[in-house]
């Protein structure tokens, strides 16, 4: 017992989403080696055995849920219904969020499966991946340890990737803001990027994670603060619907996808709350905690997606906040709320890459330049997520990218991919149905991540030729 209390973790239900990085549902500290443990007579029920002193009540789970979906991707959902149109938009979001809730489903199912095997209590999602090898067809065990690692590694590279849409969208919205106010001392978009790095290497110093609770409470407070003003404007003397495309060209709808699993996608808290609640029994199931929250993100998403790209239509921009009238106090305030959120939310996200690097240090045999060594790899680390915003700059496709490379991986092929073989030797339903379900989504998964990637690679380089291009013709000019 003594064991599994140092093993919890407090979580108050109305803390910050990032507060459960630090909780089993991030950590691998968990064993899932125990297939030689004596057999009861009695199943194994995990949910018994987990010692959480401050368990997550069923609306809590549903809060923490909603703040992990309800970001600053729900603000580029006009510029991905753009990418779609209307009819296909609406559509596709509902498809979109069906196939996102259903591997998030599938991931906890399988989790909670292992566990019973595993006699452990809980694991978190890169345990849960490892041990559906461990518990797997035997030609493959003794890869748990290493897809353990890759799964652990891959959320630390995704939320880095994340980090540098947060930076393009600092710089966006200032440059969209103080434009206005300085037109003598316009800036680009690249040199407000670089104007940030010295605050978010300032702000990225701290370690404790409840100094960096009070940055959620503020950020979750502006945000909605940023999203009423938005959907003012957005609702402010609507167009006629037929004024806007009912379904794109479907080149573009690879961006479309991509953008809108980059918005939706809550992989990497989805064990930590589950791990954390009360009853975990109602995180699945109908309604349950999973299907509620969903429900709740999909329907604000088509909302914001429909209405955003028939107020601004295509020249709606990769934040629609950056498409609020220059001309009006309110609107440019938002715009630079809605930095200011985005930079304490770097602070918050910068968390968990650090968590899983700071317990790869833990390993060295000697704590010598321990401090130092935190202070370079914190630095270096924003400053290659400020290099990689401000050489990619264009909002639009840099979020597609990361959401066709990163979030297509993580949030749906792993998970059916972990099902299937954690499954492999036991039962995959009638006729298979399980199975053949999930090489549907895995070849959805696939088609976004290669289809995504292309359309938002192909358009980051011809942005960035044609930004070579004026700046040679400028550099002539002048010369002349």
């Amino acid at each position: 017992m003594e064991k599994n209390k140092s093993q919890s973790v407090k979580v108050d239900n109305f803390s910050s989403t990032i507060g459960l990085a630090a909780n089993p549902g991030f950590q691998s500290t968990l064993s899932i080696a125990s297939k030689g443990l004596p057999q009861d007579d009695k199943p194994y029920n995990p949910f018994e055995h987990r010692n959480v002193q401050h368990p997550n009540t069923t609306l809590g789970s549903i809060l923490h849920l909603l703040k992990s979906c309800l970001g600053s991707g729900i603000l580029a959902m006009p510029a991905a219904f753009k990418n779609s149109g209307l009819v296909a938009g609406v559509i596709g979001t509902i498809l979109a969020g069906f196939v996102c809730t259903h591997t998030v489903h599938i991931l906890v199912k399988t989790s909670q499966q292992i566990c019973v095997e595993a006699k452990r209590p809980s694991l978190s999602f890169a345990e849960t991946c490892g041990a559906a090898f461990m518990y797997g067809p035997k030609r493959l065990r003794s890869w748990s340890g290493a897809i353990q690692k890759f799964v652990d590694y891959s959320l630390s590279v995704t939320y880095l990737s994340v980090l540098c849409v947060y930076v393009v969208f600092i710089g966006s919205s200032l440059k969209e803001a103080l434009d206005v106010y300085m037109p003598g001392y316009q800036l680009s978009i690249q040199a407000y990027c670089a104007l940030s790095l010295v605050p978010l290497v300032v702000v990225c110093q701290i370690r404790n994670l409840k100094y960096l609770v009070p940055f959620s409470a503020i950020a979750n407070a502006l945000i909605f603060l940023v999203f009423a003003i938005t959907l003012y404007y957005m609702f402010f003397d609507l167009p006629p619907v037929s004024d806007r495309v009912m379904v794109a060209n479907v080149s573009t709808w690879p961006l479309f996808l991509s953008t809108v699993i980059f918005a939706m996608e809550g992989i990497g808290v989805v064990m930590p709350v589950e791990n954390e609640m009360a009853n975990p029994r109602r995180f699945l199931g109908c309604p349950g905690v999973l299907n509620t929250s969903m429900f709740i993100v999909i329907t604000l998403y088509g909302v914001f997606g429909f209405f955003g790209y028939v107020q601004f239509g295509d020249d709606v921009k990769g934040s629609v906040t950056l498409n609020l009238p220059q001309d009006e106090i309110i609107a440019q305030s938002a715009k630079l709320i809605m930095a200011f959120v985005i930079y304490l939310t770097y602070a918050l996200q910068f968390y968990v890459p650090m968590e899983i690097i700071t317990r790869m240090l833990a390993t060295r045999k000697s704590n010598s330049y321990e401090n130092l060594i935190q202070i370079t790899i914190r630095t270096c680390l924003v400053t290659l997520t400020v290099a990689i915003g401000a050489a990619f700059p264009n909002l639009e496709l840099v979020i597609g990218l990361v959401g066709a490379i990163f979030f297509s991986t993580l949030g749906l092929f792993i998970p059916v991919a972990v099902q299937t073989i954690y499954l492999w030797e036991k039962d995959f339903g009638r006729f298979n149905y399980i199975l053949w379900k999930n090489i549907i989504i895995a070849i959805i998964a696939i088609i976004a991540l290669v289809s995504g990637a292309y359309v938002s690679i192909d358009g980051i380089l011809e942005d960035f030729g044609r930004h070579t291009v004026i700046n040679i013709v400028d550099e002539n000019s002048t010369v002349t």
